[in-house]
């Protein structure tokens, strides 16, 4: 086990509880593993093991195996279309951009937040038009602009200039779980079979979570408002779910969220601090509703601090909070490095499942009702703590050999998927439900 790894572990430890206790160990391998100047290696299995050690607490389990190489590759995109293309997961113009002073990146893949940047910029959906405008502004001045007006964008920092950023600081006093209780009934539940979890999340972490959940049991029901749709991610993350729709803009589509709010279990959502109460479903509301409901919430960039309630993903926090400035560095670059995989989506989404099974758990023993609270930057920290280093690991690439022989027949046509990595008691998971388009379904569980 190695210095990082044992550093990752208790880090988590201490975030989900004393009684946290892998009973697996995961020996440091250097070949066959991502590439990259943090230990994505490391921090994807403490992160993975999370969400096992306390799903196997959960069912009491004897063994639990964990296959290495799988397990970093389902730290990505894990399928293969046969006979059919998956699009692009950046639209045309999300990407990083020279500035006068430095760099920034556009997160423009939803239609309204690449028309929030095309407004701030007053050019055409072009990157060269773009690129034109940026390289004469500030990076500071681009992002702020672009955030308030609804956009999504981060300049870059260093780990010292994040360090003693405000929201930095922010975070370095925050837990990595932010836990809060209620008193309620213990319920009469084993194990995940017929579990009801209201999954309100997008890319990446939160469906990342509930698709760990769906693969033991869990009954999951994914909400998604019209119109969104994540292009080339969703037969990925979709596995095991169903997935319906409702506009929470009327009055109709929120009685029935209320009605499911009220029939779960477990809530899991993604919506950025105070969201859901200015839509009506704040803390109190929904305790309200469902006082035995375990509410498992997720952000971009923490839930104190100035930009607490500031819109963001996995790209735009590792230009923020130093990881790509030290990847530029380090690799003696002339643009932004990043971690070569969206690390902090994966993990901050194992960690989220494991925080929903550690909330399940302490309810089965003395009824306590749980809230947690996880962000995609305070999960940053976790990895920067640990120390960036010279680059590690040879790579790690897709083979014919990873994947499941059997073809998955999702709504675009059929796949291939990366064998699931670990196994309960000899038990892998199992996804009933193949991936699909979202609204398909009722807005019904499934029994």
């Amino acid at each position: 086990m190695s210095a990082r790894y044992s550093f990752f572990q208790s880090a988590i430890a201490q975030a989900l509880g004393s009684d946290f206790q892998p009973k697996f160990d995961i020996p440091h391998q250097g070949g066959d593993s991502y590439r990259s100047f943090f230990d994505v290696n490391d921090f994807a299995m403490a992160t993975t093991n999370a969400a096992l050690g306390e799903y196997g607490g959960i069912v009491g389990a004897k063994d639990i195996d964990v296959d290495r190489r799988p397990a970093l590759l389902w730290f990505h995109l894990t399928t293969r279309p046969v006979g059919w293309e998956v699009g692009s997961v950046w639209d045309a113009i999300a990407g990083d951009y020279k500035c006068a002073d430095g760099w920034v990146r556009l997160h423009t893949n939803a239609p309204h937040h690449q028309k929030a940047a095309l407004e701030v910029l007053d050019c055409a959906p072009d990157r060269d038009a773009v690129a034109a405008v940026l390289s004469a502004k500030s990076k500071s001045d681009v992002e702020q602009a672009i955030v308030a007006n609804n956009g999504c964008a981060a300049a870059m920092m260093s780990l010292n200039e994040w360090a003693d950023h405000p929201q930095g600081r922010a975070l370095a006093e925050s837990p990595l779980i932010e836990w809060t209780s209620r008193t309620g009934e213990i319920p009469n539940r084993k194990g995940l079979a017929g579990l009801k979890v209201l999954d309100l999340t997008r890319v990446l972490a939160g469906p990342v979570a509930t698709r760990f959940l769906a693969g033991f049991g869990a009954d999951v029901l994914r909400i998604d408002p019209p119109h969104w749709n994540e292009p080339a991610v969703e037969v990925d993350v979709t596995l095991g779910k169903r997935c319906a729709g409702l506009d929470l803009r009327q009055a109709e589509d929120r009685e029935t969220l209320k009605r499911l709010i009220s029939e779960a279990d477990i809530m899991i959502h993604g919506y950025r601090p105070g969201a859901l109460a200015g839509i009506g479903f704040g803390p109190e509301v929904i305790a309200e509703i469902n006082p035995n409901l375990c509410d498992i919430s997720l952000c971009a960039y923490g839930w104190h601090g100035p930009w607490a309630g500031r819109r963001g993903f996995d790209s735009l926090v590792q230009m923020s909070c130093g990881i790509a400035d030290e990847g530029m560095k380090r690799a003696g670059a002339d643009r932004p490095v990043p971690l070569p995989v969206q690390a902090l989506d994966f993990a901050t989404g194992y960690l989220v499942a494991a925080a929903a099974l550690r909330a399940l758990r302490l309810q089965q023993m003395d009824g306590r009702v749980s809230q947690a609270r996880l962000s995609l930057a305070r999960t940053a920290y976790l990895l920067t703590s640990s120390g960036a280093h010279d680059v590690m690991g040879g790579g790690l690439a897709l083979t014919d050999r990873d994947f499941a022989p059997e073809l998955e027949q999702t709504t675009w046509g059929p796949i291939q998927r990366v064998s699931p990595p670990y196994k309960v008691d000899g038990q892998g998971p199992s996804w009933p439900i193949a991936a699909g388009e979202l609204r398909r379904h009722a807005p019904e569980w499934s029994s």
